[in-house]
């Protein structure tokens, strides 16, 4: 349970908003009658009407390959600047010519389960597609707000275990609602709608957080109502020391789960302990593992068996559940504090009522085919085997150090056939530039064998250091 303090904060923020008449609701629309009592029994029924599968079938293909024309694929192997007009060449349009696409087995993107072509979660945003249009009317404190988002929001509180859920156009506005939230909590208490030094709320952030965590800082410090405070990447004897020698009584902890460019873990248990020993609040970007881990899909904090200990959990739906869209599981109190506080929430078009209902297919297929999970842990298995490099999760960064030698080696594994970006500075700092593998429950283990066996040309696989180093590929 979070601190006490916490709790009597946000409470009071939120009764400061009411007493001002600030405090902003969100009042459904329902699209039909026949919707609201399809959303009933949906809600009853645990998403029984939803066809499931029990293995890899042969539309679960087209989440992992890919065709770019020829044009598109000869700007990238030479690093020529593009911006995208190359597709609509006649070369590139022209159906009457054969073999003017190069197709490639995509092992860049954050499609973990491969839901994206679920036909299950298509036909359910195709039926709200046919049945209500597009919408939605506006934002989701206007009229953008329908039955689908509540349904949607109801199954990931229950997936989070949370009181409650917010659903956001994006995870990148989730996190920018959510920490520019926590500031106002500062400036609502203070007596002067301007808070002192001490009365801010201070915020500690590790050093690799993504950057829609970086910028929801920056704004709410920029609005004068945070400090923050960056400690070393997952150390805990840094963070411990930076929450011990600040006297500022509202401390937050913000972190990913699971680390995008590194793909390594939060130490969630060493969290929950500093958690318990400081009375801060734990906010968790949750995005990459979201479905992925833990039994139900829970994600990392399910997997380290501490969701009490997490106050506000951030997710997406575009990565493993394949839809589009973001997302706050916290408790009530929190959830009205953002809607009324969260400007990129606020002022921001809800997401369609389609994808609305594809994401909630989603969240149905993703707990029940379970199968998925297992697979895409199998191949992180496999990829540890056949190449000898410690991983830990999905996303394998493969460090080569300069730009030139990530481009060379991300060139050779496009002329082979793979889908693999070099990443780069700003994303990554200077000489740490890498290769950045993602596997997808897609996969199959021979499509990790050929994998390795490219890599094997431009890397070498040390077996005494687990460490890949760079070698020249022969193009």
């Amino acid at each position: 349970m979070a601190d006490n303090s916490w709790d009597k904060c946000v409470e009071e923020a939120v009764n400061v908003l009411e007493s001002r008449q600030l405090l902003r609701s969100l009042r459904p629309i329902c699209l039909s009658r026949q919707n609201e009592e399809e959303i009933m029994e949906n809600r009853g029924n645990g998403g029984d009407e939803y066809k499931v599968f029990d293995g890899l079938c042969q539309w679960d293909r087209t989440s992992v390959e890919v065709s770019v024309s020829i044009p598109t694929f000869q700007k990238w192997l030479h690093d020529e600047p593009s911006n995208g007009q190359e597709i609509f060449s006649g070369d590139a349009t022209d159906e009457g010519r054969k073999g003017r696409f190069k197709k490639l087995l995509l092992f860049s993107g954050n499609d973990y389960l491969g839901l994206s072509s679920h036909p299950t979660i298509a036909n359910a945003a195709a039926n709200a597609v046919q049945e209500y249009g597009m919408g939605p009317k506006g934002s989701a404190l206007i009229c953008g707000y329908t039955t689908y988002h509540r349904l949607l929001e109801s199954s990931l509180a229950e997936l989070k275990k949370k009181e409650e859920c917010l659903v956001c156009p994006t995870g990148f506005a989730a996190n920018m609602a959510a920490l520019v939230a926590i500031g106002s909590v500062a400036s609502l208490l203070a007596a002067s709608g301007k808070p002192l030094e001490d009365e801010k709320v201070a915020i500690f952030s590790d050093a690799l957080n993504h950057a829609s965590i970086i910028d929801g800082i920056r704004l709410a410090e920029r609005q004068g109502n945070v400090k923050f405070f960056v400690y070393r990447h997952c150390d805990m004897y840094h963070l411990n020391s930076l929450l011990s020698s600040c006297k500022m009584k509202r401390k937050v902890v913000v972190t990913d789960s699971l680390f995008s460019m590194d793909g390594d873990f939060a130490p969630m248990d060493k969290l929950s302990q500093l958690r318990k020993k400081h009375g801060f609040l734990l906010v968790i970007d949750d995005a990459h593992g979201t479905f992925v881990c833990g039994e139900n899909g829970g994600g990392v904090a399910e997997d380290f068996n501490c969701e009490a200990d997490v106050d506000l959990c951030v997710g997406t739906l575009s990565k493993a559940a394949g839809c589009h869209g973001g997302f706050i599981a916290c408790s009530k109190k929190w959830k009205q504090l953002i809607q009324s506080r969260g400007r990129s929430f606020i002022f921001s078009t809800a997401i369609p009522v389609p994808m609305a209902a594809a994401a909630y297919a989603a969240v149905v297929v993703a707990r029940k085919e379970r199968w998925r999970r297992k697979a895409i842990w199998e191949r992180v298995k496999e990829f540890q085997a056949l190449s000898g490099v410690h991983i830990s999760s999905p996303i394998i960064s493969l460090v080569v150090g300069n730009q030139a030698k990530a481009l060379q080696a991300s060139r050779y594994l496009l002329e082979s056939g793979f889908h693999v970006m070099a990443i780069r500075p700003p994303t990554v700092p200077p000489n740490s530039c890498r290769l950045r593998v993602t596997l997808s429950a897609a996969h199959t283990t021979e499509d990790v064998k050929k994998l390795i066996t490219a890599l094997s040309s431009c890397l070498d696989f040390d077996s005494t250091t687990h460490i890949p180093s760079f070698i020249s590929p022969k193009l």
